[in-house]
């Protein structure tokens, strides 16, 4: 009998698989396009339209109520959306990748990061405009908010690096602080509601796209060695995605009826957007539209997040 060693045949991606992969990334592909169809849509019905104009308008006056309470706190939180605080967080994701040794995820969270980021700088400056319809003085196109694309991008960035089982609470975090900068924006007359929303979309479009590169990349080899750093890194629990994902879209579709219904109104009674209670109704619904976006647009980045982890290991 020979001694030469049998050498394992190296294995094929079984095909549940492999099509289970191709699925998630035909998923995520859609829901970038779907998004960057949505913020042309937005901007075509609340920037190029006299009616959506004026209804923006209407919420960035609502904004002055209130307003001197409300900017000691968002004042706060805008302070801490900066180019260093963008490129700061861009480092420790990317140190968080490596340490995990996930060097594809490194250069993932750079492509959602500078892609979102920049996606908007072009969309505000370069693409989009702002035509002069005699709503008020006007200061130039300011769709999408680029303060609120950073502090969503920063969210999205972890939510892609931190270990499975803080998925979920890092999609909540996300969620919250993304409003908190949305709607700061509103609170200091910065941003008009159409352009949060659109911020939101843009950052989704890119973590959709990373979450397709995630699934495009065979896992670690499934040694004995890689087996325990696969088991030092479990899931979070059925409970607790089920949990999460209902609390993110039971509010978001909450906050979401609520700006139809506020938002609507204010659209029906365009004639008489100069009182107050039209105002503060238009302003109320802007931040509604700001809750609804981010809940919504977090718990489908989780979702994919979690599907484009579900790859076939490498040999």
């Amino acid at each position: 009998m020979s001694d030469t060693p049998v050498i394992p045949a190296p294995s094929r991606p079984a095909p549940a698989v492999a099509d289970r992969r191709g699925a998630v990334v035909v998923v995520c592909l859609l829901v970038a396009v779907l998004s960057f169809a949505g913020v042309v849509v937005l901007w075509r019905v609340f920037v190029e339209t006299l009616a959506g104009q004026q209804v923006e308008n209407a919420a960035l006056q609502g904004a002055l109520y209130g307003q001197t309470q409300l900017w000691r706190v968002a004042e706060r939180v805008l302070d801490v959306v900066s180019v260093s605080a963008i490129a700061a967080v861009l480092l420790g994701a990317m140190l968080i990748a490596a340490l995990r040794r996930r060097w594809s995820l490194a250069i993932q969270v750079a492509v959602l990061m500078i892609g979102a980021n920049l996606t908007t700088r072009v969309l505000k400056n370069w693409v989009f405009y702002r035509p002069e319809l005699g709503v008020e003085a006007s200061y130039g196109n300011t769709l999408p908010s680029g303060h609120t694309t950073a502090a969503a991008s920063i969210s999205a960035a972890l939510l892609l690096v931190v270990p499975p089982r803080v998925r979920p609470w890092a999609a909540v975090l996300g969620a919250g602080y993304t409003t908190a900068t949305g709607v700061s924006t509103l609170i200091g007359q910065w941003h008009r509601p159409s352009d949060v929303v659109a911020a939101v979309l843009v950052v989704l479009a890119w973590t959709a796209i990373a979450c397709a590169l995630v699934a495009l990349t065979p896992a670690r080899p499934s040694t004995a060695t890689g087996a325990l750093r696969l088991a030092s890194d479990p899931p979070p629990t059925p409970a607790t995605m089920r949990a999460v994902l209902a609390g993110l879209v039971i509010v978001g579709v909450g906050a979401g009826a609520s700006a139809v219904v506020a938002l609507s109104h204010t659209w029906d009674n365009r004639d008489d957007l100069e009182a107050r209670a039209e105002q503060v109704t238009a302003y109320l619904g802007g931040a509604a539209g700001a809750l609804m976006a981010s809940c919504l647009a977090f718990a489908v980045m989780l979702v994919l997040r979690q599907a484009a982890a579900s790859r076939l290991p490498r040999g």
